[in-house]
């Protein structure tokens, strides 16, 4: 297939980018099936433009049984019928080109689904077959082989490993999944691994894709002894420095093959890395020019509310990009992640998935206050943004979801004690009073595929559009001063002096950010315009929890 143009000549455009993150299965559904589509986003496209975004980050959209809400992958050369055709996704990627949106589309190459024909030749292939190199097969310990091969744990609960029946019935050998026992992991030694991947990026790049974000990037390859990991005993940092499967040296090995295949394509296709990592430096090893783009700033997307750790995550992070030339990222919330309106109105305002549970208590009026003044944080920080649908509407968390609904592996194997990533998956309410709240058409029989919260009527986009007010409302207008100012995105950055409670930065000198996270209302520095604030200012000074944009 010919190559797809890219708008604008701009090699840099991912450096400042604002990029929107789209859950297919609950972003719009266009034929009533209660499952949201491509035809779905082809028909919300406006309203993204309106919204002000540069590019779109699919989650996955590829054939899969969904036991991991698509991220286990059947066929990465096409699309999940529930979600359209590869010509649905052909054309939803030339219109938003049209409008100036580039797509991102998501990799997942730690592993595949149980359904790939890859796997389905290496079971039937049987013990020692070349087709089950592609995997990790291999016998079990204890007499009988009972006990799995080592004591790597499933991300989701369990151990990693899940053992095989043979055609006459008798157990077999295992092989490794370090997530759902429906995904098992590739073999990245194996030199069809790597073409294979190789070969889907240029699949991708080739329909107009403006790059691809890869998950569980740090995960990838293997110690192929698969020792047991070290005794947790031994400190964080000892396990990681001889992790079997976190960070391996490799790994950088792989990206730059893909960083030079997207650099045979014109305007800069990108690599985006989903890289869970504690140490900076080694972080950025994989934002080095000729590897990844940019990767995904966790510390800043768990951080408390709170004025000295925040400050802390911002400087460790531009301090960490700094020695690659790399733009940062900032993001909020994803789709693994409790919403920002949630976790901003407890007392944890933190983020980790083993804190994780039912029934906490949640102020959603301060989370909201909160998660408006975060936005124009982020919005103003340097380097590019990712903002998860729905967050422009302040959705929170969905916590009435009734058990017997819940869909996440994280739930289901954890035995109940886990809420999983449900709550932040919700369908979004684009209209109306009721559900489907316009996420399917009028009258459509199905309903959606996870319950909207019956009170979301004020929450949908139809009813913020309408109110200056509005969580949309403030997005617009700070994604429309994000354009505007010269000084936004990409470059300078500094720290202005200020009360402990308060965050006060410049971005150039007519751009001021300021950010009261005290008790108290905070003075503003000197300036001749507010921009923009994040709720009304208290007789010329800023309340808690309040943000503003100021003309120096």
């Amino acid at each position: 297939m010919a190559d797809t143009p890219q708008p604008e000549a701009d090699e840099n455009w991912w450096r400042g980018a604002v990029i929107y993150q789209v859950y297919p299965r609950s972003f719009a559904d266009s034929n009533g099936d209660g499952t949201g589509d491509l035809a779905g986003v082809r028909s919300r496209l406006p309203y993204l433009a309106e919204l002000g975004v540069n590019a779109l980050w699919f989650c996955p959209w590829y054939p899969s049984p969904m036991a991991d809400g698509g991220y286990d992958v059947a066929d990465y050369r096409d699309v999940e019928p529930v979600f359209g055709t590869l010509a649905e996704a052909e054309k939803l990627i030339s219109e938003a080109l049209v409008l100036g949106i580039r797509t991102i589309i998501d990799i997942v190459p730690n592993h595949i689904s149980a359904a790939h024909p890859w796997f389905r030749e290496a079971l039937a292939a049987g013990r020692g077959s070349a087709a089950r190199e592609r995997f990790w097969f291999r016998p079990g310990r204890g007499e009988h082989g009972e006990l799995p091969p080592n004591n790597w744990p499933s991300q989701f609960g369990g151990p990693a490993w899940t053992r095989t029946t043979e055609p006459d019935g008798t157990p077999g050998d295992w092989f490794l999944n370090l997530f759902d026992s429906e995904q098992p992991d590739l073999n990245w030694n194996h030199p069809d691994v790597r073409a294979e991947h190789e070969d889907i990026l240029r699949f991708w790049f080739d329909r107009g894709a403006g790059g691809v974000r890869i998950d569980s990037a740090a995960m990838v390859s293997k110690d192929p002894q698969l020792p047991d990991l070290p005794d947790p005993a031994a400190g964080a940092d000892a396990v990681l420095a001889a992790h079997p499967y976190v960070d391996r040296d490799e790994l950088h090995d792989i990206y730059r093959g893909w960083r030079r295949i997207a650099d045979s394509y014109p305007g800069a296709r990108i690599l985006v890395g989903e890289v869970w990592l504690p140490d900076a430096e080694r972080f950025a090893r994989y934002l080095r020019p000729d590897e990844m783009h940019t990767a995904f700033n966790f510390d800043f997307l768990a951080c408390p509310w709170e004025p000295a750790r925040l400050r802390t995550s911002i400087d460790t992070t531009l301090a960490a990009h700094a020695p690659v030339s790399a733009p940062a990222t900032w993001v909020l919330c994803n789709h693994d992640v409790t919403r920002t309106v949630t976790r901003y109105g407890r007392a944890d305002t933190g983020f980790d998935f083993a804190t994780k549970a039912f029934g906490i208590p949640t102020d959603l009026e301060l989370g909201t206050r909160r998660a408006r003044a975060a936005a124009l944080l982020t919005l103003a920080l340097p380097g590019s943004v990712y903002l998860y649908q729905g967050e422009e509407l302040g959705l929170p968390e969905a916590e009435d979801i009734p058990l017997d609904k819940l869909q996440d592996p994280m739930y289901l194997r954890s035995a109940g004690t886990n809420p999983g990533r449900d709550g932040c998956r919700v369908p979004l309410p684009w209209s109306g009073t009721a559900s489907p709240f316009g996420f399917s058409p009028a009258g459509a029989g199905a309903q959606p595929w996870l319950p909207q919260p019956a009170d979301w009527a004020s929450r949908t986009a139809e009813a913020q559009g309408a109110d200056p007010d509005s969580m949309l409302s403030l997005y617009r207008a700070a994604l429309r001063l994000r354009r505007a100012e010269a000084g936004l995105g990409d470059g300078s950055f500094g720290w202005l002096d200020s009360d402990p409670q308060v965050l006060a930065f410049r971005r150039s000198p007519e751009f001021l950010c300021v950010l009261n996270l005290g008790a108290e209302p905070a003075e503003l520095p000197e300036h001749t315009e507010v921009l923009l604030a994040s709720g009304p200012l208290a007789d010329g000074r800023l309340p808690a929890d309040t943000a503003v944009w100021l003309r120096g």
